[in-house]
């Protein structure tokens, strides 16, 4: 067993282990961690808990510190960075004629890299809107092309229930859905009732749906039975 909390860099992202060292941790408290990216500023989400070897990618690092005042400034000014860098890099996309949308800029923690996200129909040569960021910025960039889905995760959006998407607010990771969990409620097929803003199945048709191949078989007992029972209440009544 290992000892474990759990950490998330933006709202409704995927959770990450670290080993809590021997700091007092509970939920909600703000860290400094070490990630493959560098240094960043998280918030712990699952409090020290045991969970199995298998689970943890190894080797577990350590929380680095509860982040202090002074890094929770850091932390706001990176926000603000952020958003210039997002007027600039929109500015640089112009000036080239690219044929993508900019979704996304974040900056880690210590400022050694900033990821650009965006999306576009076809493969797009960046090479030169790179070295046109470099020069502004003086440090990493990255340009990472992302799918409709993760556009719609990131930029967020109220669905066709009146509620903000799950993906957005709730979904630390998206899971597969098929057109059969759709059937399997008896809904609409119309692609305009079960798709998502992103223009893919909703996710919340894996709310309700199940993959056991028994319940399945069950499901279509009880139908079948359903439909004796009411061909021999019409005999009756004749």
């Amino acid at each position: 067993m290992e000892t474990i909390v759990g950490v998330r860099f933006k709202k409704a992202s995927k959770i990450y282990y670290f080993g809590p060292g021997k700091i007092d941790l509970k939920v909600n408290d703000h860290v400094i961690v070490e990630t493959a990216r560098g240094t960043e500023f998280g918030t712990v989400v699952i409090p020290p808990r045991e969970v199995d070897d298998n689970k943890v990618v190894k080797p577990l690092k350590d929380v680095i510190r509860v982040a202090t005042k002074e890094d929770e400034i850091i932390h706001e000014q990176n926000k603000v960075k952020e958003k210039k860098a997002f007027a600039i890099c929109l500015e640089k996309i112009k000036e080239r004629n690219l044929e993508m949308k900019l979704i996304d800029v974040e900056y880690t923690f210590d400022g050694s890299k900033i990821v650009f996200c965006f999306t576009a129909d076809g493969r797009v040569d960046f090479r030169e809107l790179v070295k046109d960021l470099v020069s502004v910025f003086r440090t990493r960039i990255e340009l990472r092309q992302v799918g409709v889905r993760d556009e719609a995760k990131l930029v967020g959006g109220i669905a066709s229930c009146g509620r903000v998407l799950c993906c957005h607010s709730v979904l630390n990771d998206f899971q597969p859905v098929s057109i059969r969990m759709a059937k399997q409620q008896n809904l609409s097929l119309n692609p305009s009732k079960i798709s998502g803003i992103c223009g893919r199945l909703m996710c919340c048709l894996k709310y309700e749906s199940y993959d056991d191949p028994k319940q399945d078989k069950k499901k279509k007992t009880n139908v079948d039975n359903e439909a004796e029972i009411s061909e021999e209440l019409a005999e009756l009544e004749e």
